[in-house]
């Protein structure tokens, strides 16, 4: 195609999809999105971006005149909980979450990198004339996303069960996390809207074990009507994308299935556009709305979330781990030493997603409290990535072919 005299080429968007299914793509662009969303708040156009966010759309005759922030938040989320539902049942039924010896150790890991992060939250707000506990479950959370995006960036030379180890302990903090939603934040519970909805995830359930044209059309509608019918009965509607996830069939065997499908499908959707897009909005914290930084930085709800997620989330990880290892007596899994578990305990520190939404919900809409626990997700989590970079390449170093040859050289001189 000729523009002006210019050649231009397009990408093909298969090509682009392809890029987005990428752990390193999605991480990026969730990382450009809550930098502009925070720059755009605190830049002289701030008006525009808090018109932008708080611009409704929607049928006001079913409550459904969302600003444009609340629809990020509970619209857009939901396919990014369904991907991330579709991921933990092919864990659960042919991963290694199958498997409970396998999965006792990272499954621990990821309940001690919950509690501990909240009870240092507590312990820090509890104590405070200004502190709010209702943010205990802000430092809890951890951004699959993010955190393998950074673990992919650190290079090859990162042991596979590594990975696998964050990507289990991931899986397991997002379930639990999704539980802490539907129960401690759900205002009031509207039953008949909740039990409707089981009717349209029936028949969604049925069709996805089909194969066919029509039956993958129907599944669009069905999930949207789940969709509405949890949003109304008070639940977060980012819940109906997991219930939707875990209906979907997944091969005991690994083989093609309904679930890798939709996850092919959908994963580029939520990485390259549901999730960005919901950070750019969560993300913007106006500094003057948290108070001047240096103030903020000193509030009870911005340390304990800075403290659950910089020091609770590592030693979390590996007291749990080690007391696993107590208990069953096996070695570390796949041949992983303590380094590599307390970079993977870092890595979990990264809260952003799910972290920014527990911060949304736990506090009151214009909060000072709700602000500062959003500048702390914020900076907590670039500084729990930046430490596991750190700890990743120290462990590089001291791990590397040229090192060993020094330490050799260096004791065969002595």
């Amino acid at each position: 195609m000729v523009v002006n005299g210019v050649s231009v080429r397009w990408v093909p968007s298969r090509r682009v999809a392809e890029v987005l299914r990428t752990e390193t793509a999605g991480g990026v662009l969730l990382l450009l999105a809550a930098v502009v969303g925070f720059g755009w708040a605190n830049s002289p156009w701030a008006g525009a971006y808090g018109r932008l966010g708080g611009w409704r759309v929607g049928p006001a005759v079913w409550h459904l005149d969302l600003s444009l922030a609340a629809w990020a938040a509970d619209g857009l989320l939901a396919v990014f909980f369904f991907v991330a539902g579709l991921e933990l049942k092919r864990e659960l039924v042919a991963g290694q979450l199958r498997d409970p010896r396998r999965a006792l150790v990272p499954v621990a890991a990821a309940v001690g990198g919950m509690a501990v992060p909240a009870l240092l939250y507590v312990a820090v707000n509890a104590s405070a004339a200004a502190g709010d506990v209702g943010g205990w479950a802000v430092p809890t959370a951890t951004d699959i996303a993010f955190a393998l995006a950074v673990l992919a960036v650190a290079g090859s030379r990162v042991p596979p069960a590594l990975r696998m180890f964050l990507l289990t302990l991931a899986v397991v903090d997002d379930l639990l996390a999704i539980g802490i939603i539907a129960v401690a934040y759900t205002a009031g519970l509207a039953v008949v809207p909740l039990l409707a909805a089981g009717l349209p995830l029936a028949a969604f359930a049925w069709l996805a074990r089909r194969d066919g044209r029509a039956a993958g059309i129907m599944l669009g509608p069905l999930a949207v009507a789940v969709w509405l019918l949890v949003h109304a009965s008070g639940v977060h509607a980012t819940v109906a994308g997991v219930l939707l996830a875990f209906t979907v069939p997944v091969s005991r065997t690994g083989g093609p299935d309904a679930a890798g499908r939709l996850e092919h499908r959908w994963r580029p959707v939520a990485a390259g556009f549901a999730v960005p897009v919901f950070a750019l909005f969560a993300a913007g914290v106006p500094l003057g709305g948290a108070g001047s930084l240096g103030a903020a930085l000193r509030e009870p709800v911005t340390v304990g979330v800075l403290a659950g997620l910089l020091l609770g989330k590592p030693a979390g990880v590996l007291a749990a781990t080690w007391l696993a290892r107590r208990v069953t007596g096996g070695p570390l899994p796949g041949g992983l030493g303590w380094v590599d578990l307390a970079a993977a305990g870092l890595l979990a520190g990264i809260g952003f997603t799910v972290s920014l939404l527990i911060a949304e919900l736990a506090f009151a809409a214009g909060a000072a409290a709700g602000a500062q626990a959003r500048l702390a997700v914020l900076l907590g989590s670039c500084l729990s990535a930046a430490a596991a970079m750190a700890v990743l390449a120290l462990r590089r170093r001291r791990r590397s072919p040229a090192a060993a040859g020094e330490r050799v050289a260096v004791g065969g001189g002595a």
